[in-house]
């Protein structure tokens, strides 16, 4: 069964930064597109940033710059490098696993809050 475990968030204040983890179990990552995805308060589910299993990555305009998505295959553990942060940051992080090959396999993650404030 394959299982996302993110770590990491925090409260923080504006200008400081983070650094969340997710902790893959049950999936090659060989075989998966890897990505965080957030959910700020009352708002929906937003892209962040995503990466490919050959280092492929892409950002959402609102992070790019400031955060870096990457990724140990070997550890399967992907991580999301959170800098500048701004209080509009502030959101539930979710990472996120999609098969490259097999329709409709992807997972989720529980959630890791980041709050942005001085």
């Amino acid at each position: 069964q394959a299982q996302l475990v993110e770590s990491g968030g925090d409260l923080v204040q504006p200008g400081g930064s983070l650094r969340l983890s997710c902790a893959a179990s049950g999936i090659n990552f060989s075989f998966y597109t890897m990505g965080w995805y957030r959910q700020p308060p009352g708002r929906q589910r937003e892209m962040v940033a995503t990466i490919t299993s050959n280092g492929i990555d892409n950002y959402s305009d609102s992070v790019q710059g400031r955060f870096t998505i990457s990724a140990d295959n070997a550890k399967n553990t992907m991580y999301l490098q959170l800098n500048s942060l701004k209080p509009e940051d502030t959101a539930v992080y979710y990472c996120n696993a999609v098969h490259r090959y097999l329709a409709h396999t992807e997972y989720w993650g529980q959630g890791t809050q980041v709050t942005v404030s001085s």
